[in-house]
């Protein structure tokens, strides 16, 4: 991909772009504009929101920058292995829906790290509430805006830092004035721009590839057969880092199984990332869950998530076969050295938006790219806030505030947030693994040690909070010990440098530690293991909020969602192609 002249935009482009923002502000002030003295309204909602809204902000607040730029520069690499980034949410998407949703939703807290010190500790809530804010900037907000930045500066030739303040300023309004309201009615707008936009891009990259006179099932078949690579130059294309991709001579590209060895997305992740990451992002990751807190019941939580499955099966169309379609188009560009191949490759989808968007459309692209960005740092934000306000700052700060306090207090802290967010982007770039990259290997390393206990907590009422606590700590140092390990000692087992497989070791070694703490220490306390903070199977609500008919039925759809999913994953399964 060579570069390009930047271009400017069209009064058509300006148009689209500007009427985007225009109906996005209104709708963010029209449902941001009630009464914020309650704490409850601010940060959850006054628990109103209903299922369409909360699945679309549930994946608007996912979708981002990590998307457009990271997996689509990331399946350019690796191939189609990285669209179970977003199908293999079929687990945990299950496991919420039946288990998590009514236990949470009867629970009735307000954040996550409330639940973990009445289940387990003050010191564990204070230590979950302080790591998911590090967490929430560095791995979501910083990263975001990066991306953001790294768009503009491409299309137009903007500076780097002023992109990501620009970005910054106009992603982050809505959810310092307006709280979860506005922030989840603005992703329900959003995410409908974001998937006509980002189809589109994938409908005029595979014409391309078919021809003048092709069909878009041309360019299907044409980038299935260039990503078999089993001719030049696409083979030699693929073979030329498949030692780094899986440590081996060769790779399949449309297979979503993949070695142990695989960068990231190795066989073993299929599984067990539902225990090592994917509960800490779907369920106690405080900007996810905030969606299905806030929700009107539990019918409109389940079912939120249930259209959530669905986005996450179309997902891939938007943000993995545009990389695909790059690698059938520009194979020479898998011949830049390892070490700049990625962030070469992270340019992938604005390049497509150079070559291919005719002028008059760019707009529509442009607010669907930056229709991601602002959702999620409108969510990060908003849930970030809220963690630091009631688990940090009214904790250690002011125990009595007034709920008008706690309120000016998230907004004045989302502004710091986002500064801080503003300076760590700036530095990204310089880290050259890639944004999808950067971003999933944080995940792994801040997942495990809290998925362990939160999991074994509430299924297991012997674990106590000494086991949780230090199950925690030694989690972390055992999580930097091995990335240490892996950088110093040349002998180290291939299978221990993909970030999923450091994730899973270190779940796995944070179980045992907080099983044997536990059994080594006092039982917990009566009030810490109540129905409300363990799964009580006998008096779990699973069969309630389910819908009334057929057609409206949580357990129709959600059954339609795990059949398509177990579909795909066979159809890409290596047996076929």
């Amino acid at each position: 991909m060579h570069g390009l002249e930047h271009f400017t935009l069209t009064p058509a482009d300006l148009l689209a772009f500007g009427g985007y923002f225009v109906l996005l502000s209104l709708v963010g002030w029209w449902f941001g504009r009630h009464e914020k003295q309650q704490a409850d309204d601010y940060f959850l909602a006054g628990r109103s929101l209903p299922w369409y809204v909360v699945g679309s902000s549930f994946i608007a607040s996912n979708i981002s920058t990590e998307h457009f730029v990271g997996m689509i520069g990331a399946s350019m690499v690796y191939g189609i292995c990285v669209a179970m980034t977003e199908w293999g949410n079929v687990l945990s998407f299950s496991v919420l829906i039946w288990v998590f949703i009514p236990f949470l939703l009867a629970s009735r807290v307000f954040t996550t790290p409330e639940f973990m010190e009445r289940r387990f500790h003050p010191a564990l809530r204070q230590l979950f509430a302080v790591l998911t804010v590090v967490s929430n900037v560095v791995a979501f907000l910083a990263a975001v805006l990066y991306g953001g930045g790294l768009a503009l500066h491409k299309l137009f030739g903007w500076n780097l830092p002023v992109a990501v303040v620009a970005l910054a300023l106009v992603a982050g309004v809505w959810a310092i004035y307006g709280g979860l309201r506005s922030v989840a009615w603005t992703d329900f707008l959003t995410v409908v721009v974001m998937i006509a936009g980002g189809l589109m891009v994938t409908l005029l990259g595979l014409k391309m590839l078919a021809g003048p006179e092709g069909s878009l099932w041309d360019g299907w078949q044409v980038m299935l057969e260039r990503n078999r690579a089993l001719v030049s130059p696409w083979r030699e294309a693929a073979l030329r880092h498949a030692q780094h991709i899986v440590a081996q001579d060769h790779y399949n590209r449309l297979s979503v199984f993949q070695p142990a060895t695989h960068q990231t997305n190795p066989w073993p992740s299929l599984v067990l990332g539902l225990f090592s990451v994917s509960i800490w992002y779907n369920v106690i990751n405080q900007f996810m869950i905030q969606r299905v807190l806030g929700a009107r019941d539990m019918y409109h939580a389940r079912m939120g998530i249930v259209l959530a499955g669905y986005m996450k099966i179309l997902m891939p169309l938007i943000v993995v076969v545009p990389g695909l379609i790059l690698f059938a188009r520009y194979p020479e560009v898998m011949n830049q050295p390892w070490e700049k191949l990625q962030t070469e490759a992270d340019k992938g989808y604005v390049h497509m938006l150079q070559t291919l968007i005719p002028a008059g459309l760019r707009g529509l692209f442009l607010a669907a790219l930056f229709g991601a960005i602002q959702s999620t740092v409108n969510s990060v934000l908003n849930s970030t806030a809220t963690v630091f306000t009631l688990d940090i700052y009214r904790r250690w700060f002011v125990p009595r505030a007034s709920h008008a306090h706690l309120v000016r207090a998230g907004m004045v802290s989302a502004t710091v947030i986002l500064a801080v967010s503003i300076l760590l982007a700036m530095y990204i770039e310089r880290l050259g693994s890639g944004l999808f990259v950067y971003i999933q290997t944080l995940y792994a390393f801040f997942a495990p040690p809290f998925s362990a206990v939160f999991v074994l907590g509430i299924l297991w009422r012997r674990i106590n909070g000494p086991g949780a606590l230090t199950a925690v700590v030694l989690g972390f140092a055992f999580g930097i010990a091995v990335k240490l390990y892996v950088q110093l000692d040349p002998q180290h087992p291939k299978w221990l440098e993909p970030f999923a497989m450091q994730g899973i070791l270190n779940w796995a070694f944070c179980s045992v530690v907080c099983v044997a703490v536990s059994l080594l220490t006092r039982p917990p306390r009566p009030e810490q293991v109540t129905d409300q903070l363990t799964l009580n199977w006998r008096k779990l609500d699973i069969f309630g909020g389910l819908g009334t008919r057929w057609f409206n039925s949580v357990v129709t759809w959600w059954l339609l969602f795990v059949l398509i999913v177990l579909g795909l994953m066979l159809w890409f399964s290596g047996l076929v192609y």
